[in-house]
C-alpha cells in the first residue's frame, strides 16, 4: 500500500441515479469494504454515523438507490459487521430495530427485495454479534416462522431461514424450550416442502439447533422422525438438496453414538446431557454409579436406521440411491477414527443387511446397483480416503477371515457367504491389494489359499471376480506370481484330465472355467512383470490349449464347450504376450481359426435344420471363443504382425462368422425353458445373448482390424447390420407385448429411468449425465460441472444409468485392463443385449467416414428412414432409444471424420446431399427435452459446420434464430444455446468471425432468461464462444462483465430465487459458477491489457472476490480459478498473502473439490515464485502438505506443489529440506510394521541394528507409539531426497559438498548438504530395510547418489582422509538387505550396482578393507560365469529372464570398475584376479546384445553365458531394454582392456579360454579375423551410424557411446583382431566413409577418439599397391591422413568449411592428436614418401604455400594456424610440440634427396614465419599480438630442433634475431616472449652448432640495450612484472653463453656482462626489489665459478662501476654486517680480497 492514509469516501448519490447505478454501488461497496479493514480508528469515528445510513439506504433501497439483490445485500451485511467490529457499537441495536420493523412488515408485500436483504444483514449482524443482542432472539423467530408460513416469495423464506439459522448460533440460549419445539415442529415441515431450496435450509436449521455443546440433544424418536422426513423427500430432490439432506442425517445419526448418561432403572431423573463433541465419546468409560453412560443408539442400530428405509419394498431407485448418499455423509462426519475401528462392523452391516437382503437381489439390474453403491462406499469413501495404511492391512485380514475363507463351508451348521457378497468382497479386497502396493506376509497368508479355492466358485461372476483380485495380489505381490500361477495350472490339467471320466462331479465344467480365468488373468501380467516367471510356462499354457482344441471334437456337446472355451481363453490371454510370442506360433493359430470359423454351409442357411438348441448354443458359443482370441491378438499384435495377407484372412473368417450370425436370427430358435428361467446358472446365457455376445466380439474384431483389409461392399454390409441393429424396430430385444402397454398407458417416461438393465436397447455410450454426456466438450477435463465431490458424483451418476456394466459380462475384460500410472482399472462392459448396441455405433462411427458419398448417402438415409418407421410407434421406448442411439451414432462418426479423416469428410459429410439430410434430423434433436440428444445434436450441428461451407453455416445461424425467437419450450431454447455455443466452437474464431455479433446478442439474451435451463445453457455457450473468439470478443467485453452483475443482481439468476418450479431446477443448473466461467474467459481475452484498464480490472477482481467467499464450493472453486488466471497477468493488484491464507484455510476443509482448486492455485503461486511462498507459508505449508498426502493419497496435485517448491529453494537451504524428509523416513509403514511383527525380525548384523537403534530412537521421541506413515508418501519423501541431492549436486554450489571450502568461505557448515551425510545414509538404510519393493529400490538410489557426491569430499576433521571412509560401514549395512531373501531381481541389481559406485569412487582403496562390499560383487560373478539360474545372496533361483537381467548389471557393474581403472590405479588389483572371466563374460553379452539386436534364431548354447535353452524369443523384449542400457559401459570395458593388450580380451574375442599360467605365444600375424570380430565391429559400426540428430538419446549418453565405440575400433582395426577382414573392400569403403562422416560432423571432443583411432588403423595395417606406393589413394594411410588434414583445415575459423566445435582443451588436443597421427603414419612408412607426410604436416601447420615441394602441388591446403587471425584463442602455443615431433622426432627416411627436401622444408617453414611476423607491423591487439608470439616461437623452436647437417641462409638468421632483438625492446607482452626466445636460442647454442652462434652474436647486443632502456625504471621502482620476468631470462641467457665461453675468453666477455649488470644495481642502500636481488645473484655467480676472470675484468672498470659492484656483493655475502660497520671499514677493502 502507498504511504497516504485509507480514506472511506461518501457515496455520490448523482452517479446511482445513472444508467449504471448498480455497477456504482457494486463497486462503492467493494471498494469501502476493503477500507474498513485498513482505516484508522479516528477516521472511522467520523465517518461512522454517515457510513451506517449509507449502508442502511442501501438495504431499504429508497429512489434512486437499486434495488439491493444479492450481490449488494451480501457486502452490506458484511461493511456494518466490519463497522461494528472495529467502530463503536452503540448504535447496533438502533440498526437491528429498522432491520426488523421492514422484516416484520408483513402487509407491504411489494417489499420482498428489501425484507430479503432485510433479512440477509439480520442473520450477518446476529451471527457475528448475536450472543450480545440476544434479546433480539424471541422477536427474530416468531417473524421468521410467520415470513415462512405466509410468504409467497421463495427466496424471502429461504432468507429467512438463513436469517434465523445464523442467529441460533449464537444466541440460542435465549431460546425458550417451548420456542425450540416449535421451530423444529416448522422446520420438521420444512424438510417436505415443496420448495427445495426451504428443505435445505430447514436441514441446515436443524443441524444447527442440534449442534454445539449447550446440551440440545435429540432423542432417539427425534431421530428416527428426521430420517424419515429426510427419506420421504428424496424422491424429489435435486443433487445439491440431497447433499444438505444427507448432511443432517448424517449429523444426526452421528449424535447417537455420543454416550450420554441415562439414569439408572431403579431412580427414574431426566437425562443429563453430555457436553462433548461428535468424536468425544467413543471410548466407553463408564461413570460413577449413579448414573451408566451409553450411546444413544448402538453402531448396529444406527446402520440400521438407513438400512430399513434401503429395504422397504416399494422404494424408488432414486430414492435407494439416496439413502447411499445418506451413508457417505454418516461415516464422513464419523470419521476415519470410528471407521477404522469398526470396519468388520460396517461390512458386516452392508453384507447382511443390504447385500444379502432378498429385496435386493430381485433382478440382474438390482444386484448389480447394489454392487455399485456398496461398492463406492467401501471403495471410494472409507478404502481410498479413511482408512490408514495399518487400517488397509487389518481390512484385507478381516474380509478374507470373515467372507472368503468361509467358503466352502466344510463344518456342518457352518454357512457359506452367498456370491454376491463374495463378489462385493473380491472387489474391495482388490481394490485394496493396490493401494497397498508390496503386501506383507501376513496379508499374504490370509489371501493366497482363499483366492484360489474361490476359482472354482459355482457362481460365475464370483468366478471372475476372484481371477480379478487374483490377479490385482499377484500383480502387487509379484514374488508370488510364479507359484500362483504353477498352482493354478496344476489344477486346469487335473480338471481337464477328470471332466472326460464318467465319475467327474457335477461342478467340474465350472471349476475347469473358472481355473481357465484364473490362468489367464495371472498369465495377461506376465508382460508388467516378466522378469518372474519363466518362459515354459507360456509354452505349457500353449501346448494345453492346442491339444485340447484338438481332441474337443472326439466328446459331447457339454464337454467339448468347455474344453474349447478353456482353450480358447487361454490363447486370448498369451496373445498379451506381444509378438514376439505370438510370432513363431501364428501359422498354427490360422488354421486353428479357419476350422473353428468356417463358411456357412448349406445346412446352416436351411430352414428347420432340426439342430436342437443345445447345439445352436455350441456352435454360438465357439465361434464366440474364437473370436475372443482373434480380438486379443488384434489388440496386442495388429501393429507388427498383422500383414496384408493375415488381415485378408481375418477378414473373411470375420465375414463367416457375421453371415452364420445372420443365418442364426433367420431360423427363429427358441430357447429351452430352463434357460429362460434362470440365466445366472448357465453363465447369464441363453441362445439370444449368445448370439448378441457372437456379434459383439465381431464388431470389435472389425474394428480392431481396421478397415484397410476390406471390401468396400464388405465394408457397406457392415455398416448396415450395424445400423439395422441399433437403430431399427426390430432391433429390440425385450417383450413388444409390456412395451405396447407401457406405450399406450403413457407410463413411459424415459429410458433413462428405466431399471431393467437394456432399457430398450439404447446405447451406454451416451449417459445423460451433464457434462458427462458422451465424453462432451462441457466436461472441461473430466470434471465434474458442478465441482462435487466424487463420491457425490458417482453415487448421482447411478440415477441416470439403466445400464450397468460388470466384468461378468465379459470374461475377457481379465485380460484387457488398462493399466495407468498408480493403479488399472477392472473395464466393465455393459451386458450383451447392450454391448452389441455400441459395437455396432463405435464399427458404424469408425467406417462411416471412410465410405465415398454414394454410399454415404445411402446409409444415413437407411439410418434415418429406420428411425422415423412408422412400426416404432407402437413402442415409444424403444422410439426413444433409436432416437439416442442414432444420434449418438451421428456424433461418433462426425468425431472420427473431424478429428482423423478432415480432407475427406470435408467432400462427403460437407456436400449438401448429406447435410440436408442430417439437418433437420439434428434440430429435432436439438430441441428434445432429453438432455443427452440436446448435448449430441448441438455437437454434431457444430461439427457438421466445420466440415461445410458457408451457405450451411449462415443457414444453420439463421434456423436457430427462428427457433429461439418462435419455440417457447424452455428446453428447445437451452439447445438452441447449445448449438450456438458448439458452431462458433467447431467452425473457429477466424470463419465464424462475422457470425459473433448475432450469437452475443442470442445468447446474452437467453441469458436473461428466468428459467435456469436456459440461462444455464446460455451462459455455457456464451463461456465456450469467448474462449473459441479470444481477442475478437474484446468490443464485448464492457457489455458482458455488466450483464453478468445484473445477473448476480436478479432474484430468477439465484439457486434459490424465481417461481417454484425454477428454483427447484436450479440446484441442478446453478447460474454462478458459469458465470466465473465467463469472466474466467474474460480475462484471457483481455489479458496483460487488464493493466491498463482500471475500471474493468476492479470491476472483475470485486465480482470474482464476491464469488469466492459465496458458501457454495462449487461456485467457490470457479472463482479460485479466475484467481489463477487473473494472477497470470495481474498479481500485483492481488493481496498474495491473503490469498494464501484462504487457500491454506481450504487445505484443511472437510471439502474435497475445494481442496483440490486449492492445491491447484498453489501450484502456480509455487511454480512462479517458491522463496516469496517460502516466506508467506513458511515450513509449516510443506509439513501440511506432506501431511495431506499422508491423510489421503487419492489428493491429486500435492506431489506436483511439493516437488516445484523443492526444486526452487532446495540449494538455498537443502537441510531443512532434508529434516521434512527425514520426519517422514523416522516413521514406519504399517506394512513394515506387520512384517516385522510377523518374522519377529531375523537377526540383523551389528551395523545395521546400530543404525536401526538410531532411527527408532528417533521415532519413538515423536510422541504417539509408533506413529505410521503411508508408503508412498515415504515414497516420495525419498525422491524428494535424490532430488536434492541431484539439484544440489548440479547446482555448482560448491560449499554444500566440501566443507574445508565452504570454511574458507566463512559459512557455518550447518545448513550445509555435506553435514547431513550421515542422515541420509541412515535414510536410505531405513528405506534398503523397508517392506514395500519401491521403497528399497529409491533408497539404493538415494544411497548410490550419495557414493557419487560425495566420494571425493575431504574429511574436514582428517585433511588428508575422505568424508566416506568413516562411513563404510553404515553403507555396507545399507546395502546388505538388498540380497536377503524377499528381494526383486530389480533390487538386486540396482544393489549390484551400488556395490559397485562404492568400490570404483576411490574411498576405500586397500583391497583388503573393501570387506563385504567387494565380497558381494565377486560372488554375483562368479555366479555369472555358470551357466543356469541364478541366486544372489540369500534369494532363491530365480526366473530365466531375472537371471540374465542380473547377469548384465553384474557385467555392466564390473565393466565400470574396469573403466574407471586409468583413474584409479588400484582398481587394477581389484579387477585382475578376474579379467579371464570378465574377458569371455563381457564379450558374451556384447555378442548376445547383438543377436537379440539381429532378432536371428542364430543363439548357440556353447557359449560362456548360456542362456536357458527355451530362451523363447520372448525374452528379447524383456532383455532388451536392460542390454541396452549397460552395452555401452561394456564395450568401453572391452575397449579399455583392448588398449591395454590385455591377452584375456584377445583370447575370448577368439572365443578361447586363456589359461593363466601359460605364456601367450607371440603373435604370428594373423590373416582371418577373431571370431567375434564382426559381432563387435557391427555394434560399434551401428552406434556410430546412428548420427546425433536421429538418435533418441540425450547427448551425453550419446556422446560417451561413440567414444567408447571409437576407442574400440582403435583396438579391432589392429591386424590382431580383424585380421584382414577390415581390408575387404565393402567393409574399407563402409568404415571409411563413417570416418568421413564424423570428421564432418562430430565435436571436436569425439575427433579425438577418431583421429586416436585412425592413426592406430593406418599405422597397423600394411597396404602396397600395385606399384608399391604405400600412400596410393586407397591406402588406409591416405585416407586416414586426408581426415587428419580435414580436421586441421577446419580446426580454426578462418576455415572455408564451417569449423568444429567444442572446448577449447578439446581442439588443442583434436591438433595435437591429428598430428600424432601424421607422425604415426610417417613412422610407418620407410620410403621417401615420408617426407612428403612431414611436408603436408608442416604446411597445415604453417601455411607457407610457395615452398612446398613441387611434386605434390595437388594437395589444395587453406593456410593455417601460424597464419590464423580469426580469433584470440591460443591454439599454436600448445600444439608447438607436434610441430617439434614433425620436424625433430620423426626420423627422416634414407633416399638421396631428403637432405635436400628437408632443407627446403625448413627454409620455407622460417621464412612463412619471419613473413608472418612482419605482416603484423604496424598492428596491434590481441590476435595479431597472439599471431606474432606464435610465429616467433615456431621460428625458435625450428632453429633449436633441426640437426647441424641442415643449412640454412645467412639472410633469414640475421632476420629472424632482428625480429626478436626488436620485438624485445618493444614496450608490450611481447617484450617478454622475445626475451624467452633470445634465452632459448642462446641456451641451444651450447651444445656448439655453428648456426646458433651466430645467432648468439646477433642478440646479445639488443639484450645489452634491453637491460639498459630498462634501467631508469629499476631506479625508479616502476618496472612491471613481465619486465622483471624479461630481464631474469636475459640473465639466463647471459649465463649459459658465459658458461659455455671458454676460459680465455671469459675475460673479454665479462668487460661486456659486468658493466650491463651494473646498470641495474642501486648505489643507495635502500632494501633490495626483487629485480636487483635476481642481479646480485647473478653478479655473484660470475665472481664463484671464474674468480680469475672477474678479478681481471674488474680491474679494468672505472672506480664507480667497480665500487659499486663490490659494495653489492658485500651486501650479498654479508648482508647481516651492521651498515655503520660496511660504511667504516670501507677505506681499507682492497681488490685482493677477491
Amino acid at each position: 500500500m502507498t504511504g497516504e492514509p485509507v480514506v472511506i469516501e461518501d457515496i455520490e448519490e448523482s452517479e446511482i441515479s445513472g444508467d449504471n447505478g448498480e455497477v456504482y454501488v457494486f463497486q462503492w461497496l467493494s471498494s469501502t469494504e476493503r477500507k474498513l479493514a485498513e482505516v484508522t480508528p479516528q477516521h472511522l469515528k467520523a465517518v461512522q454515523a454517515n457510513l451506517e445510513s449509507t449502508l442502511v439506504k442501501i438495504i431499504t433501497a429508497p429512489e434512486p438507490y437499486p434495488a439491493p439483490g444479492r450481490a449488494l445485500r451480501n457486502i452490506a451485511g458484511r461493511c456494518l459487521v466490519a463497522l461494528y467490529t472495529r467502530g463503536e457499537s452503540r448504535t447496533l441495536f438502533d440498526t437491528l430495530q429498522v432491520f426488523m420493523k421492514i422484516v416484520s412488515d408483513f402487509k407491504a408485500t411489494d417489499k420482498e427485495t428489501n425484507k430479503i436483504a432485510a433479512f440477509s444483514c439480520i442473520g450477518e449482524i446476529m451471527a457475528a454479534f448475536g450472543a450480545q443482542f440476544m434479546s433480539f432472539m424471541a422477536e427474530i423467530y416468531l417473524v421468521v416462522l410467520k415470513t415462512i408460513k405466509n410468504s409467497q416469495s421463495l427466496l424471502l423464506r429461504h432468507t429467512a431461514l438463513v436469517a434465523l439459522r445464523k442467529s441460533l448460533t449464537t444466541a440460542k440460549r435465549a431460546v425458550t424450550d417451548s420456542a425450540l419445539k416449535d421451530i423444529l415442529k416448522q422446520m420438521r415441515n420444512g424438510l417436505v416442502d415443496k420448495s427445495l431450496p426451504v428443505q435445505r435450509e430447514a436441514a441446515n436449521v436443524i443441524t444447527a439447533i442440534y449442534s454445539g455443546t449447550d446440551g440440545s440433544h435429540p432423542s432417539g424418536s427425534d431421530v428416527d422422525t428426521i430420517v424419515n422426513l429426510c427419506v420421504r423427500s428424496l424422491e424429489n430432490a435435486d443433487q445439491a438438496t440431497r447433499h444438505s439432506l444427507s448432511q443432517l442425517v448424517g449429523h444426526m445419526l452421528a449424535l447417537t453414538q455420543i454416550e450420554r448418561a441415562v439414569p439408572v432403572p431403579e431412580t427414574p431423573k431426566t437425562k443429563k446431557p453430555d457436553e462433548g463433541d461428535a468424536d468425544a465419546g467413543l471410548s466407553s468409560a463408564v461413570s460413577a454409579a449413579a448414573e451408566i453412560r451409553k450411546p444413544t443408539f448402538s453402531s448396529v442400530e444406527m446402520l440400521t436406521c438407513l438400512s430399513s428405509h434401503f429395504n422397504k419394498p416399494n422404494v424408488s431407485r432414486k430414492t435407494r440411491t439416496g439413502i447411499f448418499d445418506f451413508y457417505a455423509a454418516l461415516l464422513t462426519r464419523l470419521g476415519p477414527t470410528f471407521v477404522e475401528a469398526n470396519f468388520a462392523l460396517i461390512v458386516s452391516h452392508l453384507m447382511t443387511e443390504i447385500v444379502s437382503s432378498p429385496r435386493n437381489a430381485g433382478t440382474r439390474f438390482e444386484t448389480l446397483h447394489v454392487r455399485s453403491l456398496v461398492g463406492i462406499l467401501l471403495r471410494d469413501l472409507i478404502g481410498v480416503r479413511m482408512l490408514s495404511e495399518q487400517g488397509q492391512i487389518s481390512a484385507i485380514q478381516e474380509l478374507a477371515n470373515a467372507y472368503l475363507k468361509r467358503w466352502p463351508a466344510m463344518m456342518p451348521g457352518q454357512t457359506a457367504p452367498i456370491s454376491t457378497v463374495l463378489v462385493i468382497v473380491l472387489r474391495e479386497v482388490a481394490g485394496l491389494l493396490q493401494q497397498l502396493g508390496n503386501a506383507p506376509p501376513p496379508v499374504q497368508d490370509a489371501l493366497t489359499e482363499p483366492l484360489v479355492t474361490l476359482l472354482a466358485h459355482p457362481s460365475h461372476t464370483t468366478r471372475i471376480t476372484a481371477a480379478w483380485a487374483l490377479r490385482c495380489f499377484c500383480y502387487s505381490t509379484p514374488l508370488r506370481l510364479p507359484k500362483t500361477i504353477l498352482i493354478v495350472t496344476e489344477m486346469l490339467q487335473r480338471d481337464i484330465t477328470t471332466i472326460v471320466s464318467p465319475a467327474a462331479p457335477s461342478d467340474i465344467n465350472l471349476r475347469a472355467l473358472g481355473h481357465a480365468y484364473g490362468l489367464a488373468s495371472l498369465v495377461s501380467i506376465i508382460p508388467e512383470r516378466p522378469l518372474y516367471v519363466s518362459y515354459d510356462v507360456s509354452a505349457k499354457v500353449l501346448d494345453m490349449a492346442i491339444s485340447l482344441l484338438k481332441r474337443a471334437g472326439e466328446h459331447d456337446l457339454k464337454v467339448a464347450g468347455v474344453e474349447v472355451e478353456v482353450a480358447w481363453t487361454s490363447i486370448a490371454s498369451l496373445m498379451a504376450l506381444g509378438p514376439n510370442f505370438v510370432r513363431p506360433h501364428l501359422p498354427q493359430l490360422l488354421v486353428l481359426w479357419r476350422n473353428a470359423l468356417p463358411k456357412p454351409t448349406s445346412k446352416d442357411t436351411a430352414n428347420n435344420t432340426g439342430r436342437s438348441a443345445a447345439e445352436w448354443m455350441f456352435l454360438l458359443n465357439v465361434r464366440e471363443s474364437a473370436l475372443g482370441a482373434i480380438l486379443c491378438f488384434l489388440q496386442h499384435n495388429s501393429s507388427t504382425l498383422v500383414t496384408l495377407d493375415v488381415g485378408r484372412r481375418i477378414a473373411s473368417l470375420l465375414s463367416n462368422v457375421l453371415s452364420f450370425a445372420n443365418n442364426f436370427i433367420s431360423q427363429h430358435v427358441e430357447d429351452p425353458i430352463e434357460a429362460q428361467q434362470s440365466p445366472e446358472v448357465t453363465k447369464g446365457r441363453n441362445l439370444r445373448s449368445s448370439e448378441a455376445l457372437l456379434r459383439r466380439r465381431v464388431y470389435q474384431c472389425f474394428t480392431a482390424l481396421g478397415f484397410s483389409s476390406l471390401a468396400d461392399s464388405t465394408q457397406v454390409t457392415l455398416l448396415q447390420s450395424a445400423v439395422s441393429l441399433f437403430a431399427s424396430p426390430d432391433g429390440y430385444a425385450g417383450s413388444s407385448v409390456q412395451a405396447a402397454i407401457a406405450s399406450s398407458s403413457g407410463t413411459f417416461t424415459s429410458v433413462w429411468q428405466s431399471a431393467d438393465g437394456y432399457a430398450y436397447g439404447v446405447t451406454s455410450k451416451g449417459l445423460s449425465e451433464p457434462g458427462n454426456a458422451i465424453g462432451d466438450d462441457f466436461s472441461l477435463g473430466g470434471q465434474d460441472y458442478l465441482n462435487r465431490d466424487t463420491v457425490e458424483v458417482s453415487i448421482d451418476a447411478l440415477l441416470r444409468k439403466p445400464i450397468l456394466g460388470a466384468c461378468e459380462h465379459d470374461p475377457l475384460s481379465l485380460c484387457q485392463t488398462r493399466i495407468s500410472d498408480s493403479e488399472y482399472q477392472l473395464l466393465e462392459p455393459p451386458p450383451p443385449a447392450t454391448s452389441v448396441v455400441d459395437t455396432a455405433i463405435e464399427l458404424f462411427a469408425q467406417l462411416l467416414p471412410l465410405q465415398d458419398l454414394t454410399s454415404t448417402t445411402r446409409i444415413i438415409t437407411q439410418l434415418l428412414e429406420s428411425v422415423r418407421s412408422p412400426k416404432l410407434e407402437r413402442n415409444s421406448g424403444r422410439k426413444a432409444a433409436v432416437h439416442i442411439n442414432a444420434t449418438v451414432g451421428l456424433l461418433l462418426a462426425l468425431r472420427h471424420a473431424t478429428t482423423s479423416h478432415f480432407r475427406q469428410a470435408r467432400e462427403t459429410f460437407g456436400n449438401s446431399q448429406i447435410t440436408s439430410l442430417l439437418s433437420p434430423f439434428l434440430h429435432e434433436a436439438l430441441v428434445d427435452g432429453d438432455f443427452a440428444l440436446r448435448t449430441a445434436s448441438s455437437e454434431s450441428i457444430g461439427r457438421l459446420a466445420s466440415l461445410s461451407g458457408t451457405n450451411f453455416l449462415t443457414g444453420q445461424i439463421k434456423d436457430l434464430v427462428d427457433q429461439v425467437v418462435n419455440n417457447r419450450d424452455p428446453h428447445g431454447r437451452a439447445g438452441c444455446a447449445l448449438a450456438f455455443g458448439a458452431i462458433y466452437s467447431h467452425v473457429g474464431g477466424l470463419a465464424a468471425g462475422p457470425l459473433l455479433k448475432t450469437t452475443v446478442n442470442v445468447l446474452m439474451s437467453l441469458s436473461n432468461d428466468p428459467h435456469p435451463v436456459v440461462h444455464f445453457w446460455a451462459l455455457s455457450a456464451l463461456a465456450r464462444v469467448i474462449n473459441a473468439a479470444s481477442l475478437a470478443y474484446a468490443p464485448f467485453v464492457s457489455s458482458t462483465l455488466g450483464m453478468l452483475l445484473k445477473i448476480y443482481l436478479t432474484e430468477s439468476h439465484e439457486c434459490e430465487g424465481g417461481t417454484l418450479t425454477n428454483a427447484n431446477l436450479s440446484g441442478d443448473n446453478p447460474a454462478y459458477p458459469v458465470v466465473c466461467q465467463i469472466i474466467d474467459a474474460v480475462i484471457s481475452v483481455l489479458g496483460p491489457d487488464m493493466q491498463e484498464s482500471p475500471r474493468t480490472r476492479t470491476l472483475i477482481l470485486n465480482l470474482v472476490h464476491e464469488f469466492s467467499v459465496e458458501n457454495d464450493e462449487g461456485i467457490c472453486v470457479e472463482a479460485i480459478k479466475c484467481i489463477q488466471h487473473f494472477l497470470m497477468f495481474a498479481p500485483e493488484h492481488v493481496n498474495i498473502p491473503d490469498l494464501v491464507n484462504q487457500f491454506r484455510s481450504h487445505l484443511s476443509s472437510s471439502r474435497r473439490p475445494l481442496k483440490l482448486a486449492s492445491i491447484n492455485a498453489l501450484y502456480q503461486l509455487v511454480q512462479k515464485d517458491a522463496l516469496s511462498m517460502s516466506k508467506l507459508g513458511g515450513d509449516q505449508l510443506v509439513e501440511d502438505l506432506f501431511g495431506m498426502l499422508d491423510d489421503d493419497s487419492s489428493v491429486q496435485g500435492v506431489r506436483n506443489v511439493i516437488s516445484s517448491w523443492l526444486e526452487q529453494t532446495v540449494v538455498h537451504n537443502p537441510s531443512a529440506w532434508i529434516d521434512l524428509c527425514q520426519r517422514i523416513m523416522s516413521r514406519t509403514t504399517a506394512s513394515q510394521q506387520v512384517a516385522d511383527a510377523a518374522n519377529q525380525q531375523g537377526l540383523r548384523d551389528d551395523e545395521g541394528e546400530s543404525l536401526n537403534f538410531g532411527m527408532s530412537q528417533e521415532g519413538a521421541s515423536g510422541g504417539r507409539s509408533h506413529p505410521t506413515s503411508r508408503w508412498r508418501t515415504q515414497l516420495f519423501a525419498l525422491q524428494c531426497l535424490h532430488h536434492i541431492c541431484t539439484i544440489v549436486a548440479n547446482s555448482g554450489r560448491r560449499e554444500h559438498l566440501d566443507v574445508v571450502y565452504a570454511r574458507t568461505l566463512g559459512l557455518s557448515t550447518k545448513g550445509l548438504l555435506v553435514s547431513r551425510v550421515p542422515d541420509l545414509i541412515k535414510m536410505a538404510f531405513t528405506a534398503s530395510t523397508a517392506y514395500v519393493t519401491e521403497i528399497r529400490l529409491e533408497g539404493l538410489v538415494v544411497l548410490r547418489d550419495v557414493i557419487e557426491i560425495f566420494a571425493q569430499v575431504p574429511d574436514p576433521a582428517y585433511p588428508d582422509a575422505l568424508l566416506l571412509e568413516q562411513h563404510q560401514a553404515p553403507i555396507t549395512a545399507a546395502l546388505t538387505p538388498a540380497f536377503s531373501s524377499d528381494s526383486t531381481p530389480e533390487i538386486l541389481a540396482s544393489a549390484v550396482h551400488a556395490c559397485a559406485v562404492f568400490v570404483g569412487c576411490g574411498v576405500v582403496t586397500n583391497i583388503g578393507r573393501m570387506g563385504r562390499i567387494l565380497k558381494l560383487l565377486t560372488t554375483a560373478l562368479e555366479q555369472s560365469k555358470d551357466s543356469g539360474m541364478l541366486s544372489l545372496g540369500e534369494t532363491g533361483e530365480l526366473s530365466p529372464n531375472a537371471s540374465a537381467m542380473l547377469r548384465i548389471s553384474t557385467l555392466s557393474a564390473w565393466a565400470q570398475l574396469q573403466v574407471a581403472t586409468p583413474q584409479q590405479k588400484y582398481l587394477e588389483n581389484v579387477v585382475k584376479p578376474h579379467r579371464a572371466t570378465l574377458a569371455a563374460l563381457w564379450i558374451a553379452a556384447l555378442r548376445d546384445y547383438a543377436s537379440i539386436r539381429v532378432d536371428s534364431e542364430f543363439l548357440n548354447d556353447t557359449s560362456t553365458v548360456a542362456l536357458d535353452s527355451s530362451y523363447s524369443s520372448l525374452g528379447k523384449e524383456v532383455l532388451l531394454p536392460y542390454y541396452t542400457k549397460s552395452w555401452s559401459i561394456i564395450l568401453q570395458a572391452v575397449a579399455t582392456s583392448m588398449n591395454s593388450a590385455d591377452p584375456f580380451i584377445l583370447a575370448a574375442m577368439d572365443g578361447q579360454e586363456l589359461t593363466p599360467p601359460s605364456k601367450p605365444t607371440p603373435t604370428i600375424k594373423r590373416e582371418e579375423p577373431t571370431a567375434f570380430f564382426y559381432v563387435v565391429f557391427g555394434l560399434v559400426y551401428e552406434a556410430l551410424v546412428t548420427s546425433s540428430a536421429d538418435s533418441t538419446s540425450s547427448s551425453s549418453v550419446r556422446r560417451s557411446l561413440v567414444k567408447s565405440a571409437l576407442q574400440a575400433l582403435k583396438s579391432l582395426v589392429r591386424p590382431e583382431y580383424s585380421g584382414n577382414a577390415i581390408k575387404e573392400p565393402t567393409i574399407f569403403d563402409e568404415f571409411v566413409s563413417l570416418c568421413y562422416r564424423i570428421a564432418m560432423t562430430e565435436p571436436a571432443g569425439v575427433q579425438i577418439h577418431l583421429l586416436d583411432m585412425l592413426s592406430s588403423f593406418a599405422s597397423s595395417q600394411e597396404h602396397k599397391s600395385s606399384s608399391g606406393d604405400e600412400l596410393s589413394l586407397t591406402s588406409p594411410k591416405a585416407h586416414c591422413l586426408r581426415i587428419c588434414s580435414y580436421i586441421l583445415q577446419h580446426s580454426t575459423s578462418a576455415s572455408r568449411g564451417q569449423t568444429i566445435q567444442g572446448e577449447t582443451s578439446d581442439r588443442i588436443k583434436m591438433i595435437s592428436s591429428a598430428f600424432s597421427a601424421f607422425y604415426a603414419v610417417g613412422l610407418s612408412i620407410d620410403s621417401s614418401q615420408r617426407e612428403d607426410v612431414r611436408a603436408v604436416a608442416v604446411l597445415l601447420y604453417s601455411g607457407m604455400s610457395d615452398t612446398f615441394p613441387a611434386r605434390e602441388t595437388t594437395l589444395d591446403l587453406s593456410p593455417e594456424l601460424l597464419k590464423d587471425e580469426s580469433s584470440d584463442i591460443d591454439l599454436v602455443g600448445p600444439t608447438l610440440p607436434s610441430l617439434k615431433m614433425m620436424l625433430l622426432d620423426l626420423p627422416r627416411s634414407d633416399s638421396s634427396d631428403t637432405e635436400d627436401l628437408y632443407g627446403r622444408l625448413v627454409h620455407g617453414l622460417l621464412s612463412s614465419s619471419l613473413l608472418n611476423i612482419d605482416a603484423m607491423s604496424g598492428r596491434n591487439g590481441l590476435i595479431s599480438a597472439k599471431k606474432v608470439k606464435n610465429n616467433m616461437l615456431a621460428s625458435v623452436l625450428i632453429l633449436t630442433v633441426i640437426p647441424p647437417s641442415v643449412k640454412v641462409s645467412q639472410a633469414v638468421i640475421e632476420h629472424c634475431c632482428f625480429l626478436i632483438s626488436q620485438k624485445l625492446l618493444d614496450s608490450g607482452e611481447l617484450s617478454l616472449t622475445a626475451a624467452h626466445c633470445a634465452r632459448t636460442l642462446v641456451a641451444a647454442s651450447t651444445a656448439g652448432n655453428a648456426m646458433l652462434h651466430q645467432c648468439v652474436r646477433l642478440l646479445i647486443p639488443g639484450l645489452i640495450e634491453y637491460i639498459a632502456k630498462v634501467a631508469p625504471l629499476v631506479h625508479d621502482g616502476s618496472i612491471t612484472e613481465p619486465q622483471v620476468t624479461a630481464v631474469g631470462e636475459v640473465w639466463k641467457a647471459f649465463s649459459a653463453f658465459f658458461s659455455s665461453t671458454p676460459e680465455p675468453h671469459r675475460v673479454r666477455l665479462l668487460g661486456v656482462l659486468l658493466p650491463t649488470i651494473a646498470l641495474l644495481l642501486p648505489s643507495s642502500q635502500a632494501p633490495m626489489a626483487p629485480v636487483v636481488s635476481q642481479t646480485v645473484s647473478q653478479l655473484l655467480q660470475y665472481a664463484t665459478s671464474s674468480p680469475a676472470a672477474f678479478k681481471d675484468a674488474a680491474a679494468q672498470f672505472d672506480s664507480n662501476t667497480r665500487e659499486l659492484l663490490e659494495q653489492s656483493i658485500r651486501r650479498a655475502v654479508g648482508g647481516t654486517t651492521s651498515m655503520a660497520g660496511q660504511s667504516a671499514a670501507k677505506p681499507q677493502i682492497s681488490l685482493r680480497s677477491f
